[in-house]
């Protein structure tokens, strides 16, 4: 709680000894994350599908036993009150059965989509952590920006009221700039609450409050894709994607979904054997004792069925149809995805280093202006919008170079391929990681 004070009132931005970088924080969130919790115990259910499926191609073995009280009334063999019991055990193994054996092929599907999605949940819960970990930051940032442009403001309405009681300035210069101050009170307690909203993000991710963060040094070295080169990445997605790796093993269940409906019209084989032991049976009045072992074969041809088999096939291939228009919807999303992000790496490199520059020429116009307004060919409002452009592009090159980073983990995630080493090299970038 010390470290969240720290930073809402805007303290913790400077890195200190016990700052949290961005994989440290994401160690957190795979242990507290509760939709990461929950597409790991997804996987855990789905991997039982195999040996569900399995079954019904394994041995089937059932024991029966009873003991019953029986009263009986006869005209010629009287009254009789008598215990009889029975045991007995059946075993089966199905020989020839094509929807058990379909059902076999579907649950190994069914393993690959657990492990698709959960893929896929990893690689989501590594953007999320980067995103909910780059927004405070970026919170942090308008913070800093809104509370340095306030302090500048306050100079300048200062200057302004000297100017004034002296008679070199008009009241105009000073209620400007106390405009400018109240507006910048307003912005800085907008930019306060809008961190706590942030930090209240992460929270939900790693389940406790987050602690002071490492933020990002001013140097970050821009690199293009690797390949530069947009379609091979959309080939590399295509390939990799646990989406379309998902998508695709529901659409080979959706085909397995088929040929187990259609195999009800299949005749089944079984080799079956029991054993039956029964005691002081009634038979014609006299009670007997029965022992019977059995073992053979049992075909079984379905015949009619009421149209229910067909109806069956037609909904599977119905679900067919529509599980291959679900992966191609899945493919050219994906692709979209994976142009989207890599054109985000390559605007973003070079928006960051468009904004770097227009830094530099804000700063060199405020200085400029500030010196006109010296020598009095500038005036205090001219100040102000030079201060107001100069942090307006601090906010944006800060925001762009957040983007940046992001930009490239969702290209690695696109193609399928994000992992906790990137964000081991993100960590290089951040103030106390070198």
């Amino acid at each position: 709680m010390k470290r969240l004070s720290l930073a809402l009132l805007g303290i913790g931005f400077t890195h200190l000894a016990f700052a949290a970088n961005l994989s440290d924080i994401y160690h957190q969130a795979q242990n507290s994350d509760a939709a990461y919790a929950s597409a790991r115990a997804a996987y855990r259910a789905g991997v039982e599908k195999l040996p569900q499926g399995r079954a019904g191609l394994l041995p089937q073995a059932s024991l029966n036993a009873n003991v019953l009280n029986n009263d009986s009334h006869s005209s010629v063999f009287g009254d009789k009150n008598y215990t009889s019991n029975s045991a007995g055990i059946t075993v089966t193994q199905p020989i020839y059965r094509k929807q058990n054996w379909e059902r076999y092929e579907q649950a190994k599907l069914q393993v690959s989509v657990a492990g698709a999605q959960l893929a896929n949940a990893a690689q989501d819960l590594i953007l999320r952590t980067a995103q909910a970990y780059f927004d405070v930051l970026q919170s942090q940032d308008s913070i800093s920006f809104v509370r340095a442009q306030k302090a500048a403001i306050g100079e300048q309405l200062a200057q302004a009221r000297r100017n004034f009681e002296v008679g070199t300035a008009t009241i105009t210069d000073s209620n400007e700039a106390q405009a400018r101050s109240d507006l910048a009170s307003a912005q800085e307690i907008a930019a306060l609450n809008d961190l706590q909203i942030k930090q209240r993000a992460l929270q939900r991710i790693i389940g406790t409050p987050p602690p002071t963060l490492d933020t990002l040094g001013d140097k970050l070295h821009l690199t293009p894709p690797d390949p530069a080169n947009m379609e091979e990445w959309i080939v590399h997605a295509e390939q990799n994607s646990p989406v379309l790796k998902a998508q695709r093993a529901s659409y080979d269940i959706a085909q397995r979904e088929v040929e187990r409906n259609r195999a009800g019209h299949y005749p089944t084989l079984d080799a079956v054997a029991s054993y039956s032991d029964n005691r002081n049976q009634n038979f014609g009045g006299f009670q007997v004792n029965t022992k019977n072992a059995v073992i053979g074969v049992e075909f079984n041809l379905p015949l009619y069925q009421g149209g229910l088999v067909s109806s069956q096939v037609r909904e599977a291939v119905a679900n067919q149809d529509k599980a291959r228009e679900d992966l191609e919807d899945a493919r050219r999303q994906v692709d979209l995805d994976t142009s989207q992000a890599y054109l985000g790496v390559t605007s973003g490199a070079a928006q960051v280093k468009a904004l770097e520059q227009a830094l530099r020429s804000s700063q060199t116009a405020l200085d400029s202006t500030r010196l006109g307004l010296e020598v009095g060919v500038r005036t205090t409002v001219d100040v102000l919008n030079a201060q107001q452009q100069l942090y307006s592009a601090k906010r944006d090159l800060a925001a762009a170079r957040y983007n940046y980073i992001l930009s490239k983990l969702r290209l690695k995630a696109a193609a399928g391929i994000l992992s906790e080493t990137d964000l081991n090299e993100v960590d290089k970038s951040l103030l106390g990681s070198n």
